[in-house]
């Protein structure tokens, strides 16, 4: 489990905490999910159907970063409540942009009470590299009105950039492990 820290310079209306986890890890799905306490503000974006999509991230969108350790390369998986997604792989931070492969599209859930709401996702394994891989949660978070806060592992810099090694540095456990 992992407590995600909002950007400073961009502070939530209501949001108070996400809290993300592994919550599965077998030959076939990795599941994972993000918890949001607070949510009574959330803008969820309507269904649109599975599929391929860009620019995800320009309202409430999930994403989950894969890397071996060492190595300059990364996965970045985007997932939105509306059952859109996207995978892309980069050669360097921010460099070399390409779709990912994908066998098949995850599955994405999205539960929303008035003050919790909850993001699961089961992405295929054989879409990922392998291990051994760190990995790292984020979230874009879209309230009512139009504000936006940005979460992740840790933040250095002005603006936030999920891209930094340092959002996505812990150790991914080999399935059944999880």
């Amino acid at each position: 489990m992992s407590d995600l820290t909002c950007h400073p310079a961009h502070p939530p209306v209501l949001v108070r905490s996400i809290e993300t986890r592994v919550i599965g890890f077998d030959e076939n799905w990795l599941r994972v999910r993000w918890r949001i306490l607070g949510a009574g503000k959330l803008v969820v974006p309507a269904f649109a159907g599975k599929g391929r999509a860009e620019g995800l991230w320009n309202t409430t969108c999930f994403e989950l970063f894969l890397q071996p350790p060492g190595e300059a390369s990364y996965v970045e998986i985007n997932l939105s409540p509306s059952e859109r997604w996207n995978v892309y792989d980069f050669t360097g931070r921010r460099e070399g942009m390409v779709e990912h492969p994908m066998p098949h599209e995850p599955e994405c859930t999205m539960r929303k009470g008035s003050d919790i709401a909850i993001f699961d996702a089961a992405i295929p394994v054989a879409g990922l590299p392998p291990l051994p891989l760190n990995h790292g949660f984020t979230a874009v978070i879209e309230e009512e009105g139009g504000v936006k806060s940005y979460w992740a592992l840790s933040h250095s810099g002005d603006a936030p950039d999920f891209h930094d090694p340092s959002c996505f540095a812990l150790p991914l456990a080999a399935p059944g492990q999880a």
